[in-house]
């Protein structure tokens, strides 16, 4: 209890003390005694407050500029999508201008324009099918043991290209006549392919859920896809990856026309005159 006692009422320590009242005696303090010092303390002091001074009165001035700089930013980035819009807008309509030449040129040469157009996708499509629609897992890093064999992005939840062309694949083969992802009509030259973890389709990004319809006989195009083995692919995604996946019977689907198509056709040459190798 002594030793408590002594600790409460000596907090201080004995040399601490002594040290305190020497100076006091001496009538030392912490600010300089001399003329010189405390000339020289003034002056540091008055430098500090002029840089303090001087650094706010900069960012008051640079604050409009910077405002009027930005804004003009803003107008040059409004200004160039108007722009983009613009020839994104007239180079649709030259596309429909190549497209209606095309057709006049078949439908002069006596060939069955409406027949070859369609089956080459440059035409838009109106008819009963079906509609995928394939999306990342909500979380994204889910993953298992299924038909995947690498690591990385593909073991992810994420949908990758080579699951859009399995799917795409199999409707062709389940007996579709047109198909469609997210609005970009696929064609027999279209290519479905990846640039980092974005998919492209004939080189233009989409963007997820992924909406793929297909023009057929849809209950029977549906039965044929989901019992194929591009169908129980997808079901495998579903279960081992958390890829949402759905597959629905449309009434009626409209499928836009590809850009940018070049149509040829051929004919046989008559016998004799072919080439020999």
């Amino acid at each position: 209890m002594s030793l408590l006692t002594n600790v409460m009422e000596h907090s201080l320590d004995d040399g601490y003390a002594e040290a305190a009242a020497r100076r006091d005696a001496t009538g030392r303090t912490g600010l300089p005694r001399s003329l010189r010092g405390k000339l020289l303390l003034a002056l540091g002091l008055v430098l500090a407050a002029s840089v303090v001074t001087l650094g706010a009165a900069q960012a008051r001035y640079d604050a409009p500029t910077a405002a009027k700089e930005r804004e003009e930013l803003i107008d040059r980035v409004e200004q160039g999508t108007r722009e983009a819009d613009a020839l994104e807008a007239r180079v649709h309509e030259l596309r429909e201008d190549v497209a209606d030449m095309q057709r006049e040129a078949l439908r002069a040469d006596g060939t069955p324009d409406d027949l070859i157009s369609l089956l080459a996708g440059s035409v838009p499509v109106t008819g009963p099918g079906v509609e995928v629609v394939v999306d990342d897992a909500e979380d994204t890093r889910a993953g298992g043991d299924g038909p995947r064999e690498t690591t990385g992005f593909s073991d992810t939840g994420r949908v990758r290209d080579r699951d859009l062309q399995l799917v795409v694949n199999g409707l062709w083969a389940s007996g579709a006549e047109a198909i469609s992802i997210n609005g970009q009509r696929l064609t027999s030259v279209s290519a479905i392919r990846a640039a980092g973890e974005a998919i492209l389709v004939d080189n233009r990004p989409l963007v997820p859920p992924y909406t793929i319809r297909a023009v057929g006989d849809g209950p029977d195009l549906r039965s044929r896809f989901e019992s194929s083995v591009d169908g129980q692919y997808l079901r495998v995604l579903e279960e081992n990856y958390d890829i949402q996946a759905r597959t629905t019977v449309r009434e009626e689907l409209e499928l836009p026309a590809a850009p940018s198509l070049n149509i040829e056709t051929a004919e046989p040459l008559p016998n004799g005159k072919g080439s020999h190798s």
